[in-house]
């Protein structure tokens, strides 16, 4: 992976040292709320480093944006399903399943940065993250 290694995570996951943006950058860049989409992509991986940080874990900021800007990949495919048709009840079931497969995805990457019997904490904010932006498909 191009960009970097955040160096000196000792008990992270091992997937988390091969860190690179390309990939988050890429689909932020598809949204049409690029400014929008960036801000709250780092706001939340800010959020999310610093929780797992007072979690006792080890994850650095770029870490964070790296496995948050890949796993937005479902929501990306949650705008574009949702712009298909736009009855309600699809719109929300589309965002919800999307909702799900983001959280779980971005979960199996970041709960090992995180104290084992404090994990359920570490998922909370990356589950708020993704439904705010699950909100913002919904809602556009």
């Amino acid at each position: 992976m191009v960009g970097g290694g955040g160096g000196g995570t000792t008990g992270a996951n091992v997937l988390l040292k091969d860190w690179d943006l390309w990939g988050p950058l890429l689909l932020c860049l598809s949204a049409l709320v690029f400014a929008l989409v960036f801000a709250l992509v780092w706001v939340g991986a800010l959020v999310v480093t610093l929780n797992a940080q007072l979690l006792g874990g080890e994850l650095s900021v770029l870490q964070s944006v790296c496995v948050l800007g890949y796993c937005i990949f479902p929501m990306l495919i949650a705008a574009l399903l949702t712009s298909i048709w736009s009855h309600l009840a699809w719109r929300i079931g589309i965002v919800l399943a999307c909702w799900f497969w983001a959280t779980f995805a971005s979960r199996a990457f970041l709960v090992d940065s995180v104290p084992s019997n404090k994990r359920l904490l570490a998922i909370y904010p990356i589950a708020l993250f993704y439904l705010t932006i699950g909100w913002m498909v919904l809602v556009q």
